[in-house]
């Protein structure tokens, strides 16, 4: 059959990536899907194109492959992989600690303007409920306008609430400038994560995401410690300008540091509606898996921070105490990750590795149900992180994996929003249930939840779908 199709392969070439766009006329063997073999392409997307498609090529060359006529055009200078890794690890870096600095401070400064307890609970939930509700739509604009774009609105809506918040006198306003915070990570997390599967190899998915993570982690656990300290240093209001600073430089590191998004990946025109894009994925098993287990891992997040301090207080942990049990679960969460990264890349299926993981992460639930000492809390912390490295990681990879390229920012949207969904979840229904029945028992449903999800999507990923 004499056809026009069009290649687009991103590949190293020394110290640098390489974009080819590449048109074949002619006749194309029938059973290659892509007239190039790209086995170490970070993108490879074949389209069948009109004839006339070839003509608005700009700069091509003509030459001869077998039967076919080529016209190739390259754009050299994008920097490489591991170039554009460490710049979204940057950019992931910058935005949540800056972020995440008034996490702890916020509480404190609404109760010194009169917030009672539920005030403050209102506060806090008010960015999980935007973030949960806008991550999906925003992540379809990601796809739709280009991830650079939605990344740099996300981290100036981050950074005008830092500022915000300083000039904020009432609990009121403080319940606002949250709902635009919420806004702002839905617009920045997808989009980071999609952006991390665009520059990544199919074979190296899973090392991007363990240092993706690692970097989104750390900054998530050092910012809530540097906030704390500037704000017993400095002050409250000080917290809110150093932070709405450091997120404010992130956007001109995304302006300066990361290509054009064409120059990252080519995608060539859209063929279908949203409308249809969503049908399509609502239909993609290994993908509703995914979510799915993305829930009640996050409920079971939700349940470690909100209510370990309070079951450990119970057994005469002090306030020290409390705070390593947090501080060993951070570390084991991200130093696991780049390691469990890799081995996700080597294993046949992912969803073997998500398995093991929420395996474990409901048994270190059942283990907090049975802790009544500092050692026993430090062991399933340990547990609870490992396993949170292995799974997640795994879990982001394999989104990646088994969407097409330009539906990741909707599935990246839908993950974020199964994060925020799951956590507060947990927060809101799990106290009531607590007081009912005691932390104990409030621990092992949230371990029976993660082991029957665990089931689940080993039903719905037996079959591993893998979408290029």
């Amino acid at each position: 059959m004499n056809t026009v199709a069009r290649c687009v392969v991103a590949f190293p070439v020394g110290t640098k990536t390489v974009l080819s766009e590449t048109v074949f006329l002619g006749k194309l063997p029938a059973t290659i899907g892509c007239p190039r073999i790209c086995r170490w392409s970070s993108s490879c997307l074949c389209r069948i194109l009109p004839h006339t498609a070839v003509h608005r090529l700009q700069q091509h060359s003509l030459c001869k492959l077998g039967n076919m006529t080529v016209f190739s055009r390259d754009n050299s200078g994008v920097p490489s992989y591991a170039t554009l890794l460490f710049i979204c690890c940057a950019v992931a870096f910058g935005g949540y600690l800056g972020s995440h600095m008034r996490l702890p401070v916020v509480p404190l400064y609404a109760r010194s303007l009169g917030a009672d307890t539920v005030q403050v609970g209102m506060i806090n939930s008010a960015f999980l409920l935007t973030a949960g509700l806008l991550s999906l739509p925003l992540g379809i604009l990601s796809d739709r306008f280009g991830r650079k774009r939605l990344a740099c609105l996300g981290v100036l809506v981050l950074s005008a609430t830092s500022f915000l918040l300083y000039f904020s006198t009432t609990p009121m306003q403080m319940l606002w400038v949250y709902l635009f915070f919420g806004i702002g990570l839905a617009a920045f997390g997808p989009t980071m994560m999609s952006l991390v599967a665009d520059i990544s190899p199919q074979t190296h998915l899973g090392r991007s995401y363990g240092w993706y993570t690692t970097a989104l982690y750390t900054s998530m656990s050092l910012g809530p410690a540097l906030g704390g300290f500037v704000a017993k240093e400095l002050g409250f209001l000080q917290v809110f300008l150093i932070s709405g600073v450091v997120v404010f430089l992130t956007f001109w590191l995304i302006i300066f540091c990361l290509p054009r998004p064409r120059l990252i990946i080519s995608q060539g025109p859209r063929t279908k509606k949203e409308s249809a894009i969503i049908k399509e994925l609502l239909q993609n098993r290994p993908l509703l898996g995914c979510w799915l287990v993305t829930v009640g891992g996050c409920f079971g997040l939700g349940m470690f921070v909100t209510f370990i301090p309070l079951h450990a207080q119970n057994h005469g942990l002090h306030v020290g105490l409390i705070g390593l049990v947090f501080a060993t679960q951070g570390l084991c969460n991200a130093i696991s990750r780049v390691p469990f990264g890799h081995l996700s890349d080597r294993v046949a299926n992912r969803g073997t590795l998500v398995v093991i993981g929420l395996l474990g992460f409901a048994g270190s639930m059942a283990g907090f149900a049975m802790s009544k000492s500092s050692g026993q809390f430090l062991l399933f912390a340990t547990v609870f992180g490992v396993s949170m490295g292995l799974a997640f990681t795994s879990v982001g990879a394999l989104i990646a994996e088994v969407v097409p390229p330009e539906s990741r920012g909707l599935a990246m949207g839908g993950y974020n929003t199964c994060i925020y969904f799951g956590m507060m979840l947990s927060s809101a229904l799990m106290g009531a249930v607590i007081e009912r029945i005691g932390f104990a028992k409030g621990f092992l449903i949230t371990a029976f939840i993660n082991f029957l999800l665990g089931g689940l999507f080993y039903g719905f990923i037996k079959k591993p779908v893998r979408a290029i």
